[in-house]
Protein backbone atom coordinates (compact mmCIF):
# COMPACT_ATOMS: atom_id res chain seq x y z
CA UNK A 1 0.00 0.00 0.00
CA UNK A 2 1.41 3.57 -0.85
CA UNK A 3 0.68 6.71 0.97
CA UNK A 4 1.19 9.91 -0.78
CA UNK A 5 2.41 12.86 1.77
CA UNK A 6 1.15 16.33 0.89
CA UNK A 7 3.10 19.08 1.34
CA UNK A 8 1.48 21.91 3.54
CA UNK A 9 2.67 25.16 2.89
CA UNK A 10 3.81 27.31 5.94
CA UNK A 11 5.06 30.45 4.67
CA UNK A 12 1.77 31.98 5.87
CA UNK A 13 2.02 31.11 9.40
CA UNK A 14 4.13 33.61 11.89
CA UNK A 15 5.63 32.98 15.14
CA UNK A 16 3.97 34.85 17.85
CA UNK A 17 5.98 35.61 20.86
CA UNK A 18 4.57 35.43 24.99
CA UNK A 19 4.41 39.15 26.41
CA UNK A 20 6.92 39.58 29.19
CA UNK A 21 5.29 38.40 32.15
CA UNK A 22 3.17 41.30 34.20
CA UNK A 23 5.00 43.02 37.29
CA UNK A 24 2.89 42.79 39.93
CA UNK A 25 2.47 45.52 42.09
CA UNK A 26 4.15 44.87 44.96
CA UNK A 27 7.47 43.71 42.19
CA UNK A 28 6.34 47.15 40.19
CA UNK A 29 7.27 49.55 43.36
CA UNK A 30 9.99 47.82 44.32
CA UNK A 31 11.91 47.99 40.82
CA UNK A 32 11.11 51.91 40.89
CA UNK A 33 12.10 52.18 44.67
CA UNK A 34 15.42 50.49 44.28
CA UNK A 35 16.07 52.46 40.55
CA UNK A 36 15.76 55.64 42.57
CA UNK A 37 17.57 54.87 45.95
CA UNK A 38 20.29 56.66 45.76
CA UNK A 39 18.30 59.87 44.87
CA UNK A 40 16.17 59.00 48.21
CA UNK A 41 19.69 59.08 49.81
CA UNK A 42 20.38 62.17 48.81
CA UNK A 43 17.33 63.90 49.07
CA UNK A 44 16.65 62.55 52.85
CA UNK A 45 20.68 63.70 53.49
CA UNK A 46 20.12 67.43 51.72
CA UNK A 47 16.61 67.78 54.40
CA UNK A 48 19.03 67.22 56.85
CA UNK A 49 18.84 63.63 57.83
CA UNK A 50 22.00 62.13 59.80
CA UNK A 51 23.97 59.51 58.44
CA UNK A 52 23.26 57.27 61.05
CA UNK A 53 19.33 57.70 60.25
CA UNK A 54 19.46 57.24 56.16
CA UNK A 55 18.86 53.58 56.22
CA UNK A 56 15.82 53.90 58.44
CA UNK A 57 14.44 56.99 57.23
CA UNK A 58 14.50 55.10 53.24
CA UNK A 59 13.06 52.43 54.71
CA UNK A 60 10.07 54.30 55.70
CA UNK A 61 9.92 56.11 52.19
CA UNK A 62 9.84 52.55 51.00
CA UNK A 63 7.03 51.60 53.29
CA UNK A 64 5.10 54.69 52.46
CA UNK A 65 5.26 54.69 48.63
CA UNK A 66 4.03 51.09 48.73
CA UNK A 67 0.83 52.41 50.92
CA UNK A 68 0.39 54.96 47.89
CA UNK A 69 1.77 53.05 45.08
CA UNK A 70 -1.37 52.10 43.42
CA UNK A 71 -3.29 55.42 43.65
CA UNK A 72 0.23 57.12 41.81
CA UNK A 73 -0.33 58.13 38.45
CA UNK A 74 2.14 56.43 36.18
CA UNK A 75 2.36 59.59 34.20
CA UNK A 76 3.46 62.00 36.75
CA UNK A 77 7.71 62.22 37.30
CA UNK A 78 8.44 59.62 39.79
CA UNK A 79 11.46 62.11 41.38
CA UNK A 80 9.62 64.61 42.72
CA UNK A 81 6.36 62.12 44.23
CA UNK A 82 9.52 60.45 46.28
CA UNK A 83 11.15 63.72 47.01
CA UNK A 84 7.53 65.01 48.32
CA UNK A 85 7.60 61.57 50.21
CA UNK A 86 11.04 62.41 51.28
CA UNK A 87 9.91 65.26 52.80
CA UNK A 88 7.18 64.48 54.92
CA UNK A 89 8.98 61.37 56.63
CA UNK A 90 12.15 63.78 57.60
CA UNK A 91 9.79 66.83 58.91
CA UNK A 92 8.60 64.43 61.40
CA UNK A 93 11.67 62.47 62.41
CA UNK A 94 13.08 66.25 62.65
CA UNK A 95 10.26 67.48 64.78
CA UNK A 96 10.71 64.09 67.45
CA UNK A 97 14.54 64.46 67.28
CA UNK A 98 13.81 67.97 68.87
CA UNK A 99 11.49 66.54 71.39
CA UNK A 100 13.81 64.21 72.71
CA UNK A 101 17.36 66.33 72.18
CA UNK A 102 17.53 69.43 73.67
CA UNK A 103 20.54 71.00 72.04
CA UNK A 104 21.75 69.47 68.69
CA UNK A 105 24.66 69.35 66.66
CA UNK A 106 25.15 69.80 62.86
CA UNK A 107 26.07 66.19 61.69
CA UNK A 108 28.08 66.52 58.53
CA UNK A 109 30.05 63.40 56.84
CA UNK A 110 33.78 63.33 57.83
CA UNK A 111 36.50 63.65 54.04
CA UNK A 112 38.57 60.79 54.58
CA UNK A 113 41.74 60.76 52.86
CA UNK A 114 42.50 60.92 49.51
CA UNK A 115 43.68 63.59 46.86
CA UNK A 116 43.51 66.69 48.04
CA UNK A 117 40.26 67.40 45.05
CA UNK A 118 38.51 64.81 46.75
CA UNK A 119 39.21 65.86 50.30
CA UNK A 120 38.34 69.59 49.02
CA UNK A 121 35.43 68.84 47.35
CA UNK A 122 33.56 66.82 50.41
CA UNK A 123 34.78 69.93 52.24
CA UNK A 124 33.07 71.40 50.54
CA UNK A 125 29.65 69.33 50.56
CA UNK A 126 30.07 69.02 53.87
CA UNK A 127 29.43 72.73 54.23
CA UNK A 128 26.30 72.74 51.38
CA UNK A 129 24.84 70.45 53.72
CA UNK A 130 25.36 72.26 56.84
CA UNK A 131 24.57 75.70 55.04
CA UNK A 132 21.07 73.93 54.28
CA UNK A 133 20.55 73.07 58.04
CA UNK A 134 20.50 77.10 58.27
CA UNK A 135 17.53 77.07 56.02
CA UNK A 136 14.22 76.41 57.53
CA UNK A 137 12.85 72.87 56.31
CA UNK A 138 9.86 74.01 54.16
CA UNK A 139 11.86 76.30 52.40
CA UNK A 140 14.88 73.70 52.08
CA UNK A 141 12.66 71.11 50.72
CA UNK A 142 11.88 74.23 47.42
CA UNK A 143 15.30 74.97 47.25
CA UNK A 144 16.78 71.67 46.57
CA UNK A 145 14.28 70.44 44.42
CA UNK A 146 14.52 73.64 41.76
CA UNK A 147 17.67 74.37 42.44
CA UNK A 148 19.72 70.99 42.75
CA UNK A 149 17.40 68.66 41.29
CA UNK A 150 16.35 71.23 38.58
CA UNK A 151 12.28 69.87 39.57
CA UNK A 152 9.63 72.12 37.80
CA UNK A 153 7.77 74.76 39.86
CA UNK A 154 4.77 73.08 38.87
CA UNK A 155 6.00 69.51 39.74
CA UNK A 156 6.99 70.91 43.52
CA UNK A 157 3.61 72.47 43.89
CA UNK A 158 1.95 69.08 43.25
CA UNK A 159 4.23 66.78 45.27
CA UNK A 160 4.58 69.18 48.42
CA UNK A 161 0.83 70.04 47.55
CA UNK A 162 1.47 73.74 47.77
CA UNK A 163 0.01 76.91 45.68
CA UNK A 164 2.49 78.02 43.20
CA UNK A 165 2.82 81.70 44.70
CA UNK A 166 3.78 79.38 47.71
CA UNK A 167 6.71 77.70 45.94
CA UNK A 168 8.28 80.90 44.84
CA UNK A 169 8.34 82.61 47.87
CA UNK A 170 9.72 79.76 49.21
CA UNK A 171 12.50 79.78 46.75
CA UNK A 172 13.24 82.99 47.39
CA UNK A 173 13.68 83.33 50.83
CA UNK A 174 15.31 80.18 50.84
CA UNK A 175 17.68 81.27 48.23
CA UNK A 176 18.34 84.52 50.51
CA UNK A 177 18.99 82.37 53.59
CA UNK A 178 20.99 79.85 51.78
CA UNK A 179 23.70 82.77 50.17
CA UNK A 180 23.75 84.01 53.89
CA UNK A 181 24.74 81.25 55.51
CA UNK A 182 27.16 80.60 53.12
CA UNK A 183 28.84 83.74 53.49
CA UNK A 184 29.43 82.72 57.13
CA UNK A 185 31.03 79.53 55.97
CA UNK A 186 34.49 80.55 53.85
CA UNK A 187 35.04 77.56 51.70
CA UNK A 188 38.28 75.76 52.44
CA UNK A 189 41.52 75.98 50.54
CA UNK A 190 43.11 72.54 49.52
CA UNK A 191 45.67 70.88 51.87
CA UNK A 192 48.53 71.66 49.92
CA UNK A 193 47.75 75.29 49.82
CA UNK A 194 47.51 75.43 52.95
CA UNK A 195 50.70 73.35 53.61
CA UNK A 196 52.49 76.07 51.50
CA UNK A 197 51.16 79.00 53.60
CA UNK A 198 51.81 77.31 56.28
CA UNK A 199 55.86 76.77 55.52
CA UNK A 200 55.97 80.37 53.71
CA UNK A 201 58.33 83.22 54.33
CA UNK A 202 56.11 84.32 57.22
CA UNK A 203 55.68 81.19 59.28
CA UNK A 204 59.70 80.86 59.79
Amino acid sequence: MKVRLQAVNVSHLRVVRSPPPQLTSDEECLEAFQGELDYIYRSLRRLGTPSSELDDLAQEVFLALRQSWDGYDRDRPLRPYLFGISFRISAASQRKRRREVTSGVIEVDEPGPGPDDTLLAKQVRAQLLAALERVPLKRRAVLVMHDIDDVAVRDIAAALSIPLFTVYSRLRKGRRELEGALRKRPTPAPRASRAAAATGPGSR
